[in-house]
């Protein structure tokens, strides 16, 4: 009988995620009926395979088992697991007692030898040879030393388990999916720029070309995805103006989100920005600098979009007849046409969306952030992702979708590779330990990878309007240790623009999604420097790059959070203890979980502060802090353990 498997989503509806290169941990409960011992496999393939691989299983205790198998290509692989009874095992275990207990087992010893016999037969040249030694030596009367010996011979157990005797071999009922992934999915720093405000001269509309001019600064900071929004013509008709003003004047520039005019749709460049050879340049530039292009990928359109001309009926309509605009109450955009997902023509509607998705992957791009993909059709997204990743598996799908936690779960589920999260309003000790305890340490992580976003053009949260420079550098900080992915919303972040459009707004004020900007990323008060020491640290810490071995430890401050980060081997150990007062200093007590960082509550250790570079001697799990905002609100400290040396010298590794 084989129970409770894990990894299993929704009853095997869904995959589980990893990485290429992770080692897939497989549990399951295998029982037997009776006293005989059972055995197990974890059975897997690559869905293009045909034959299984194999991976041995071992018990842990209360008839639970754990196997595990390296997950060394992308795509999708198939697993299930085997369970089976190990007469040899129940033999062996029985004779240990019976010996021990000083019973006769003289029969015993000829339904051992029966047993490696059969085993034997199952058995390749030269391990049939040494098992049918062994048997013929247990039948031996002669010997009775020998026959104990290799009834205890762990070299003997070892062989028959790999023959087992599968007669009535049971196997789980379901054939369960593992999508893999590369490691960007996993471990990314996104950056967002918009092209058009990339000039150098104020009031000169920005290109590619200067945004490929911008990659070294870019690069400077450590970012390794650079994400662009819409790139796309924009339409004329309904255009809004500066602050999203419902009427335009001559010179506004529109939303680059209401896509499509006469110069082409979603699969053309905004002729302001640019050409196509300009964009694949950009491509080519950005990866000589170690950066990917992200494109923003909005299935809506403008009214001015060739689709509304050429394919009417793939748009809702009012009882007019006139085409239903977008709205998300009390927000109107007058601007953009959402597509009809339910529309009786759906089959081309959605071959032609899956059809610009390869369109841009056939000039370069692997990454696309999908704008509100929870109001579109789910099935869509399921069909799509399947569809691009069977030919693409290196395709990453970032989902915007700020909705309800089982809807943003329910889109991971169906294929998106990350997803933004609550972060951008989750402020408090308790709010975030709570949040990131469900993500960090249920079912949620087989599946969900958080991309943590402080602001973006869309949000500029009530913390970063009223925390000053301070907010920002905890909001960073918190981002880039507690996610393996995060991103911020630039230059407007590391030049800590937080003025709102009204009080009570998340607007910003003069926002970039309708206008030209010139930013001044000279300006010394820029975190530009703290950004860059951040995805440093990130890099050079892999303790950094997953998500799995998040843990929080207790402060007695409620203002201050401490958690740490581990690798699973616990070679590299990070914990970070944050001020999450952006006004104040404060000071307390942290008290570490010592057994969970692998560390001898009887032995110091030396905490590095990777922000301060300062260094500190930690004795035992209770260790004081104190921290001022206005400086460096956080410690980010680096463990460096004692160990003692044959010479008997002491030094930190």
């Amino acid at each position: 009988m084989i129970e409770r498997v894990r990894p299993e989503i929704d009853c095997g509806l869904f995959p589980a995620k990893r990485i290429a290169g992770d080692t897939v941990v497989v549990e399951a409960d295998i029982l037997a009926d009776g006293h005989d011992l059972a055995a197990g496999e974890v059975l897997y393939r690559r869905s293009r395979d045909e034959v299984w691989q194999r991976a041995p299983m071992k018990p842990l205790g209360n008839d639970r088992w754990r196997g595990g198998f390296l997950a060394s290509e992308l795509g999708t692989y198939r697993y299930t697991v085997e369970g089976w009874i190990d007469r040899f095992g129940t033999w062996r275990s029985d004779m240990t007692r019976r010996i021990q207990s000083g019973q006769d087992v003289s029969a015993e010893w000829l339904i051992g030898a029966n047993a490696i016999d059969e085993a034997a037969s199952r058995a390749a040249h030269e391990d049939s040879a040494k098992l049918h030694e062994w048997a013929r030596m247990l039948r031996d009367e002669q010997q009775p030393e020998n026959r104990k010996r290799i009834a205890l011979e762990d070299n003997l157990a070892a062989i028959v388990q790999r023959y087992p005797d599968r007669r009535f071999v049971a196997r789980y009922d379901k054939e369960l999916c593992l999508v893999v992934d590369r490691e960007r999915a996993g471990y990314s720093a996104w950056y967002e720029l918009f092209p058009r405000s990339c000039s150098s001269e104020p009031g000169r509309p920005g290109t590619l070309r200067d945004c490929e001019e911008g990659l070294p600064y870019i690069a400077a900071m450590g970012f390794d995805v650079l994400y662009l929004p819409p790139i796309h013509p924009i339409g004329h008709r309904f255009r809004k103006g500066k602050n999203n003003e419902a009427a335009a004047g001559p010179e506004d520039v529109g939303s680059p989100w209401a896509i499509g005019s006469e110069d082409g749709g979603h699969t053309s460049i905004d002729p302001s920005l640019g050409t196509l050879e300009d964009f694949d340049r950009l491509v080519e530039k950005a990866k000589e600098s170690g950066i990917e292009i992200a494109l923003d990928m909005a299935f809506q359109c403008s009214p001015d979009h060739p689709y509304v001309r050429k394919h009417p009926e793939w748009f809702r309509k009012r009882p007019d007849g006139t085409i239903q605009y977008a709205e998300n109450p009390p927000k109107k955009y007058q601007d953009i046409f959402p597509l009809d997902f339910e529309t009786p023509e759906w089959r081309e509607l959605w071959d032609e969306l899956r059809d610009v998705v390869l369109y841009w992957i056939a000039h370069g791009v692997s990454i696309f952030r999908v704008d509100n993909p929870h109001t579109k059709a789910l099935s869509f997204w399921e069909w799509m992702i399947g569809q691009v990743k069977e030919q693409h598996p290196e395709v990453i799908f970032l989902a915007e979708a700020f909705t309800r936690p089982k809807l943003m779960y329910r889109l991971a589920k169906l294929g998106f590779s990350q997803s933004y999260t609550y972060f951008t309003w989750r402020n408090t000790k308790r709010e975030l330990t709570e949040y990131f305890r469900e993500m960090a340490a249920s079912e949620v992580r087989e599946f969900f990878r958080p991309n943590l976003w402080p602001n973006t053009p869309d949000i500029l949260p009530e913390y970063l309007q009223v925390g000053g420079r301070a907010a920002f550098m905890v909001r960073l900080i918190l981002a880039a240790t507690m996610g393996a992915n995060y991103g911020i919303y630039g230059p407007a972040f590391e030049l800590c623009d937080n003025t709102p459009r009204t009080p009570g707004s998340e607007e910003y004020l003069n926002s970039e999604k309708y206008e030209l900007k010139h930013w001044d990323r000279k300006s010394s008060s820029g975190l530009k420097a703290l950004v860059a020491l951040m995805n440093r640290i990130r890099r050079e810490n892999p303790a950094l790059h997953s998500d799995a071995n998040l843990r929080f430890h207790e402060t007695d401050n409620p203002e201050v959070v401490c958690y740490s980060k581990t690798t699973n081997d616990l070679s590299d150990i990070i914990i970070v203890v944050c001020n999450l007062d952006a006004s104040h200093t404060q000071t307390g007590w942290v008290t570490l979980d010592l057994d969970s960082l692998g560390l001898d509550a009887r032995r110091a250790f030396q905490a590095h502060d990777l922000l301060s570079s300062g260094r500190y001697l930690w004795h035992g799990a209770r260790n004081y802090f104190d921290l001022a905002p206005e400086s460096l609100p956080a410690h980010i400290m680096k463990v460096r353990k004692w160990v003692r040396t044959e010479r008997d010298f002491d030094y930190y590794f």
